[in-house]
């Protein structure tokens, strides 16, 4: 994905006691254990959208942000947002982290800032983009289901 960013890239420092950034060797390892794929969420939705007799390409590495659903056929990715590490309700939420705020607050942002970047990537390559948060994958699933499953279903009468 070289392209040029349309926003100044957002620096993140590096998190380490050398620029400020304090840990518990048991929050460290906390951290450690958080997944960047096969989350519950993300596996719920993988489970639903078989069920229904979906098929899918799963984590597809080459694709720009690493979408956790791909349907290449259909021109169709779906990513299962953490609500933390993406930024729901931000601006309440940023008041919120009361420790390591300079970097947690930068981290964020700039997640959000790749997310919207990947989002315009794959809008000029002619692709939809679906993201969910992990929250609303657990409490409504049939709803994120059903928008997969009705977009699939418009784009193949199209094909068709």
């Amino acid at each position: 994905m070289s392209k040029p960013y349309h926003q100044p890239k957002i620096q993140v420092p590096k998190f380490c006691e050398e620029n400020g950034f304090y840990t518990t060797k048991k929050r460290s390892y906390n951290m450690s254990r958080i997944k960047g794929s096969g989350t519950k969420p993300e596996k719920m939705l993988k489970k639903a959208l078989w069920d229904a007799g979906v098929r899918y390409r799963s984590n597809k590495r080459k694709l720009p942000g690493k979408p956790d659903i791909a349907f290449i056929k259909y021109k169709l990715v779906v990513f299962v947002d953490g609500s933390f590490w993406h930024g729901h309700d931000w601006e309440h939420r940023q008041q919120t982290i009361k420790s390591n705020r300079d970097f947690w607050i930068l981290k964020i942002e700039r997640n959000m800032q790749r997310d919207r970047e990947i989002n315009s990537w794959y809008k000029a390559k002619g692709w939809m983009v679906l993201r969910f948060w992990d929250f609303e994958v657990q409490k409504d699933l049939g709803v994120c289901v059903k928008e997969i499953v009705d977009f699939i279903i418009r784009k193949n009468s199209l094909i068709n």
